[in-house]
């Protein structure tokens, strides 16, 4: 894996014709469970499988632009968020062709982001983590190094994107957090560790129907 400083889309490597390409890990929380979209190939190589959805970087676009063109051309959906996590380099990835991919992870309300598969993908699904079929290409390992960005991301910054409504309860949050570490938290630590990162204020809220009314909190 190498760091990926300015690129074109297509460049001389090796004699070779190298093909600068975007792929995208868009979790989401639905159903008290982080999911992830995946998409279904309808073409070869690795038809009828199931990957994230990505495609070949725009002429004359960023890496940015082209992985928002790629995830509306494929899904539908359309800007969002996205946090850059690694370039894969190896030569033999692809079975057809050189190329050099960079991958993004978004985060996102399902229920937000209607989906429907376009152009060359036959179907679109939510995956729970613990569902999750053999992805084409080597989009298992990319999928991996996105989740451990992630939880990386959120152990050091609470960075959870679009994950919790702008007001939600401290035990929303820790069962969010759980979801995404994977075990299980003490409740006193746990607040006590994001109380002191000053990055959350209590509201004059309370949540509704709840017992004992837990205080709404939203990041400041």
């Amino acid at each position: 894996m190498s760091k990926l400083g300015p690129l074109d889309t297509a460049v001389s490597l090796d004699s070779y014709e190298c093909t600068i390409a975007v792929e995208c890990c868009v979790f989401g929380f639905q159903g008290n469970k982080l999911k992830i979209l995946l998409v279904k190939r309808s073409i070869e190589p690795f038809k009828d499988h199931w990957m994230l959805p990505g495609g070949a970087m725009g002429d004359g676009k960023t890496l940015s632009e082209s992985v928002n063109d790629v995830l509306f051309n494929l899904t539908g959906i359309k800007r969002i968020s996205l946090e850059q996590v690694a370039c894969y380099s190896d030569v033999d990835r692809h079975p057809v062709k050189r190329v050099v991919s960079v991958s993004f992870y978004a985060l996102v309300k399902p229920e937000n982001y209607p989906v429907i598969p376009k152009n060359y993908i036959s179907d679109i699904k939510w995956y729970g983590l613990d569902e999750l079929p053999k992805l084409g290409f080597d989009h298992d390992q990319l999928f991996e190094d996105a989740l451990a960005k992630l939880r990386n991301n959120l152990k050091e910054h609470l960075v959870f994107g679009e994950l919790l409504p702008d007001r939600f309860t401290l035990t929303e949050l820790q069962e969010l957090y759980e979801n995404i570490l994977g075990e299980k938290l003490d409740r006193r630590n746990f607040r006590k560790k994001i109380l002191q990162m000053n990055i959350l204020e209590p509201t004059n809220q309370k949540k509704s129907g709840v017992k004992g009314g837990p205080v709404l909190y939203k990041r400041t």
